[in-house]
């Protein structure tokens, strides 16, 4: 046994309540009142962090939340690993839902149940603790790393991008290892190859000057509501696939590559339809539920509203109707020219006797793919399947991380996702939960990296 496992073993008692420390602080990041905690958070942070052996530390401004830095860089001649992740969390609405108050950490069979507890300050603590473990035994690490922690995460990182390229030099790296990330079960690693990107739009569709009596003036002129159902409509054939002129030709083709690494991923598709209460799937044909989730663009309805929603019946024709849309994009497609083909789509197609306005989303975000064959995730996959002994899935997302394609875009140093969450710990939920055996294993998995990123 290493000398730093020896060291993570025998600390793992007061690792454990440090981590209960740092979970008492309710650093929600989206309420105003919280503000000062998501301060105090970050100097949680930023102490364990020196108190771990790691220089440099300090406490930078973003312009909203702050983030946290620190560095180690006594490695000649190594690569340079940038270790991510956030302290800050969700605010814990509904909050009768808990068994336990969110920031009051409950630890029972072999969880600790509280609000950021999976996401992201139990995965967040990891890498700090592994780096303790072999400053401390070993007195070096075998590469030169650098530490950025961010407040700001659970937000959308809104200062962040101005941040990292305004900090490029300081952030420079090879390569990024994210804590924020997740594994596919208790027993079975995996290793994230591509995110979706995201874009959006509101569309608002105007007709008379005021609600108008729908016996008068029903059938004379164009209904808002009308037109907005035509409207959106109009983006989908019936059978699910993306009707907007052009939104498809940036795409990638899936490779058989790709679509065998998707198809040995564990699927069953009537437990999915089971879990979801749903008869059957849907979306554009040609391609599984898989692969139309992870790795095909989509164009969704989130909201439409306007008209009369109260009980009973009001025989009104409203005047303005709206609806809420967002795409999210795979590899080559870019938000801007997203949201100019809807715009285009939606000129060409909107009804007559109404005026439409499309306002963009500020929420946007670039899709984010790694190849399978970078040596980083070679080295993560050999690390995983040594921890859990058996190889890694090859896994995608449908949802977005920002940051991911953020680094690569300002560092030009892709992210290998090495976090150690499950999808069932209630993560944003109430009764969120971290797996203490996934707390000791992530310790590991970052030293066993960082060893093997110096090979």
């Amino acid at each position: 046994m290493s000398s730093w496992q020896t060291y993570l073993d025998s600390q793992s008692d007061r690792f454990l309540q440090e981590l209960l420390d740092f979970l008492r602080i309710p650093s929600i990041s989206s309420l105003s009142e919280n503000a000062a905690d998501v301060q105090k958070a970050a100097e949680w942070v930023a102490r364990r962090m020196a108190a771990a052996g790691i220089e440099g530390v300090r406490i930078l401004p973003t312009g909203g939340h702050p983030v946290v830095y620190g560095e180690w860089l006594h490695a000649p001649g190594k690569s340079t690993v940038l270790i991510y992740g956030h302290f800050d969390t969700q605010p814990v609405d509904p909050l009768h839902l808990w068994t336990h108050p969110p920031f009051e950490p409950i630890v029972k069979e072999g969880r600790v149940y509280a609000r950021g507890a999976s996401d992201d300050k139990g995965n967040m603590l990891i890498p700090i603790l592994a780096v303790e473990a072999m400053l401390k035994t070993e007195g070096k690490l075998p590469v030169n790393v650098k530490f950025m922690f961010e407040g700001q995460e659970e937000i959308g990182s809104p200062q962040l991008p101005g941040f990292v390229a305004a900090q490029r030099d300081l952030l420079a790296c090879d390569v990024v290892l994210s804590a924020d990330g997740t594994q596919y079960s208790e027993n079975e690693p995996a290793l994230l190859l591509s995110l979706k990107g995201i874009c959006g739009v509101q569309i608002d569709i105007k007709g008379a000057k005021g609600d108008l009596h729908s016996g008068v003036y029903g059938g004379t002129i164009q209904n808002p509501l009308h037109a907005l159902a035509a409207l959106i409509a109009s983006m989908h054939s019936p059978d699910g696939k993306i009707l907007v002129d052009g939104f498809y030709d940036a795409v990638v083709p899936l490779s058989e590559e790709d679509r065998a690494h998707i198809a040995a991923v564990p699927f069953d598709e009537e437990a999915y339809k089971r879990d979801l209460g749903v008869d059957e799937v849907f979306g554009e044909p040609g391609y599984t539920t898989r692969e139309r989730a992870w790795v095909r663009p989509t164009l969704e309805v989130n909201g439409m509203w306007g008209g009369f929603q109260g009980e009973g019946t009001k025989t009104v024709l409203p005047n303005e109707a709206h609806a809420k849309i967002t795409c999210r994009l795979v590899a080559n497609q870019q938000p801007a020219q997203i949201i100019k083909l809807l715009e285009a789509h939606i000129a060409k197609h909107a009804p007559r006797g109404v005026r439409v306005t499309v306002t963009a989303s500020n929420a946007s975000s670039d899709p984010y793919s790694m190849p399978a064959d970078h040596p980083a995730n070679r080295a993560a996959y050999a690390v995983l399947e040594a921890l859990y002994g058996r190889p890694p899935y090859y896994v995608r997302m449908g949802g977005s991380v920002p940051v991911c394609p953020m680094f690569l875009k300002h560092l030009g140093a892709y992210t290998v996702s090495l976090g150690f969450g499950l999808e069932d710990e209630c993560v944003h939920a109430p009764d969120e939960f971290f797996r203490l055996s996934s707390f000791r294993r992530g310790q590991t998995a970052y030293a066993m990296m960082l060893e093997k990123l110096a090979e």
